[in-house]
């Protein structure tokens, strides 16, 4: 049985490229991502959402998914659930959450359609020496996903993962060496972002398709 969780938080989207309906691309972003993650060995894996974006996460999810209603779309808020039991009961089919379950969870943003699973792999790898683990965004501020060990420590401040800083979380620690921080990863949240992506690398289909279908990004 895995002992730890990886959670995709999918948060609103306050950008879509011109030419994209916004509720494709959020979707699209989400679809990636959640793809993804069912592609991990040695984890679980869950989405997270608020109630009112209960319809994206049925939307994405794979079978057997776990999905988490919380009450902000924040990682402490699925820590909580995690832990406490409180994520809501998925749908008949499938899989319920079991309070109390897990001893590590990782919780990654929903708009990294790209992110290779070795990155998630390095933001768990700490938790056998460390009670929390950190990536920062590649090339912007905030927080590509957060990982700790269950239940929380009490220190760990509110992270917003569109504007946490890890200087910010390591100063909240009682020693430096509480908070590993690894390898960053670009997330998509400005036109900016979109030279981030390469198109070389495996995955990311629905997000590819929508913008090869605006003329974005060179794609054929």
């Amino acid at each position: 049985m895995a002992r730890r969780v990886v959670v995709a938080l999918l948060a609103p989207v306050t950008w879509a490229p011109p030419g994209i309906d916004p509720g494709d691309w959020r979707t699209a972003l989400a679809e990636d991502v959640v793809d993804l993650l069912a592609t991990l060995n040695e984890a679980d894996t869950a989405v997270a959402v608020t109630p009112a974006d209960r319809w994206l996460a049925d939307a994405v999810i794979w079978p057997g998914t776990s999905v988490y209603e919380v009450p902000e779309p924040t990682p402490n808020a699925v820590f909580a659930a995690l832990g406490g039991g409180d994520g809501a009961a998925p749908d008949p089919g499938d899989v319920q959450p079991v309070p109390g379950r897990y001893e590590q969870a990782a919780v990654v943003a929903g708009d990294a359609p790209d992110l290779p699973g070795l990155t998630i792999g390095k933001l768990l790898r700490p938790l056998t020496s460390r009670p929390v683990a950190v990536a920062p965004v590649e090339g912007g501020s905030g927080l590509l996903g957060a990982a700790a060990r269950l239940p929380v420590p009490r220190w760990l401040p509110p992270l917003d993962l569109d504007a946490a800083v890890p200087a910010a979380v390591r100063a909240a620690a009682p020693r430096p060496g509480d908070l590993a921080v690894t390898p960053s990863w670009h997330r998509l949240r400005g036109p900016a972002d979109l030279a981030r992506l390469d198109p070389a690398l495996a995955g990311w289909e629905n997000t590819r398709a929508l913008l090869s279908g605006a003329g974005r990004h060179g794609m054929a």
